[in-house]
């Protein structure tokens, strides 16, 4: 029987250690795992990687994320003891959905476990939820995580209350331990 269930959001161009790692650390660890996307699909992921002269990332194809087993349209947040947010680009456009937000907020709201790693921040600054709080992202969305409202620590995990959050993908490790600390048995 699992332990308790956890909540993955994601979308195309999810950042793909970022949605494979926390999937599989956790039902590893006895968790029962389900994903919402905008729409029930297989997710378009995307590899985001460093290159010898180019000032920013890269962006490559990754594998496909067969497993996203309802819309956020389908989602009841309450049936869930924490929620995962993975970066890559689909926080960018995820945000904009109209049903992520009464997700996202019933997590903050009941004072439940939150991960957001690398991009994943944008949702929570676009909907206000970084006020008075300290966290990291990728160094690319800092501004959006100061504007949000944050104090912005460059760590490789910062842990406030029920938020954890963590830089990009080398951080999975820390952010997986740190949150897997704050969910119920």
């Amino acid at each position: 029987m699992p332990k308790t269930k956890v909540l993955i959001i994601a979308g195309d161009a999810v950042e793909a250690q970022e949605i494979f790692f926390p999937y599989y650390s956790l039902l590893e660890d006895g968790y029962e795992v389900e994903v919402a996307a905008p729409s029930k699909k297989k997710l378009y992921t995307v590899v985001h990687d460093f290159k010898e002269g180019v000032e920013t990332y890269i962006e490559l194809p990754g594998y496909q994320f067969p497993w996203v087993t309802k819309s956020f349209d389908e989602v009841k947040p309450e049936e869930y003891s924490g929620l995962v947010i993975p970066g890559g680009r689909a926080p960018e456009y995820m945000r904009n959905h109209p049903a992520l937000e009464k997700i996202v907020r019933h997590f903050f709201q009941e004072n439940k476990p939150v991960a957001a790693i690398c991009h994943g921040p944008l949702v929570l600054a676009a909907y206000g939820l970084l006020k008075g709080r300290k966290a990291t992202s990728y160094v690319a969305v800092k501004s959006e995580v100061i504007n949000g409202g944050a104090e912005y620590v460059d760590s490789e995990v910062v842990v406030d209350g029920n938020l954890v959050t963590s830089r990009a993908w080398p951080d999975l490790p820390s952010m997986m331990r740190e949150f897997k600390k704050l969910l119920p048995d």
